[in-house]
């Protein structure tokens, strides 16, 4: 990583990016939906860089938090996702809301991202439910921890693999006995959920 962070004036604020004056030099830098609309034009900020350089580009993408620039990393790391769709996923909402959907295997809430199918929001999910973390009060609500047991981790995936959201698997879930195997818990939350 080259850049870490730029520190600047916002100069110039279009619908995806924004032009940050760094001492007379004007960057381009790609930035979320949410930080679009809170950035403002002439206001001093901070933001921390991701580079993308290839071949035939090189792209900065900027988060007013260090913590959602390692969340754009972390999802980087997804197979199959690159910093378009990452940007996309990130645009969803917050931090948190998008950790906590990572988590809880709300497929359908990730698909909901600009560029992102089913298929790559499934490989989100299956790839970094374990690495986000989850909210507080989500244990509650009968979502995964990850110190919970493999075997209900398995049954949240095959109810979203059959197209129940993460919450709608968790919910069907919290009714089913946790001694059961696998198999059994999916068969009796299909049931309740009918």
């Amino acid at each position: 990583m080259m850049i870490a962070y730029l520190e600047g004036v916002i100069r110039e604020k279009n619908i995806d990016s924004i032009v940050i004056d760094v001492n007379g030099v004007g960057y381009g830098v790609k930035v979320t939906l949410n930080d679009i609309v809170n950035l403002k034009t002439n206001e001093k900020v901070k933001l921390h860089i991701y580079e993308n350089i290839r071949e035939d580009l090189h792209d900065l993408y900027g988060f007013v938090e260090v913590s959602s620039r390692r969340l754009f990393e972390m999802l980087l790391s997804a197979k199959n996702v690159g910093p378009k769709v990452a940007l996309a996923v990130m645009s969803i909402g917050k931090e948190e809301t998008i950790r906590t959907a990572i988590a809880g295997g709300d497929v359908e809430l990730i698909k909901s991202a600009k560029h992102v199918g089913k298929r790559a929001a499934e490989q989100i999910v299956v790839e970094l439910r374990d690495k986000v973390g989850l909210q507080a009060g989500e244990d509650a609500e009968g979502i995964v921890t990850r110190g919970s047991a493999n075997i209900r981790d398995e049954a949240v995936q095959a109810l979203i693999s059959l197209g129940f959201s993460g919450s709608e698997a968790s919910m069907a879930l919290s009714e089913v006995d946790k001694d059961l195997p696998t198999e059994e818990k999916v068969k009796l939350a299909l049931r309740t959920k009918r």
